[in-house]
């Protein structure tokens, strides 16, 4: 019996100590799974806070060179219209001038013709004698031959002064020299004839005879 009872309270006391070592050891498991939990989850939050940073800056990276981008082709979208309108400007320009160049051209060119027809009233007028000049028809003459030089005048126009005037090769044409009491050498003595501007422009030289 004793043998017996010395076996069962062995078995009692090995029962107690793994009970009480199971019980240790669930008490140390849920400590460590916490010590080790703990690290893993403030591991976990930094990363994805870190990654929500990297994906917040990628994004902005990507808008600050879509910005960047879009800022340089506004420039040269800027650029090419500040080109385009010089060049527009420029062209207006040309063009204008080379209007005005064409237009003042066909002027002279009519101008040069109208001017023989000028000439012609004023040698048909200087034939009239006095007694005549009261004549219809001399007077309608007259007239016409005024309002003749009126539109011309009115255009742009103007007779070149001769007679009295020294002699400029840019305005007058010297055909002959001619001995004068009135006039210095180098002065115009007489005036063979009229010559017109038009703009400042010389459409016809006047033709002249230089005092000697």
């Amino acid at each position: 019996m004793d043998g017996v009872n010395k076996e069962e309270m062995q078995e009692e006391q090995e029962a107690e100590q793994e009970i009480e070592q199971e019980a240790e050891q669930g008490m140390e498991e849920p400590q460590e799974a916490a010590q080790e939990d703990a690290p893993e989850e403030e591991t976990a939050e930094d990363k994805g806070m870190s990654r929500a940073e990297k994906r917040a800056a990628k994004r902005q990276g990507k808008q600050d060179k879509k910005v960047d981008a879009y800022k340089e082709q506004i420039e040269q979208l800027e650029d090419r219209v500040m080109r385009q309108m010089a060049e527009f400007e420029n062209f207006r320009k040309r063009t204008e001038k080379e209007k005005q160049t064409m237009f003042e051209t066909g002027a002279r060119s009519v101008l040069e013709k109208i001017l023989p027809v000028v000439d012609n009233f004023e040698r048909g007028l200087a034939t009239v004698e006095e007694d005549q000049l009261n004549d219809p028809f001399v007077d309608g003459m007259n007239r016409v031959y005024k309002q003749l030089l009126t539109e011309l005048e009115n255009i742009g126009v103007k007779p070149i002064e001769a007679v009295g005037c020294e002699f400029d090769p840019n305005l007058h044409n010297a055909v002959m020299q001619v001995a004068s009491e009135e006039y210095e050498s180098g002065v115009i003595a007489q005036e063979l004839q009229k010559g017109y501007t038009y703009r400042d422009t010389v459409v016809r030289h006047s033709m002249v005879a230089v005092a000697e």
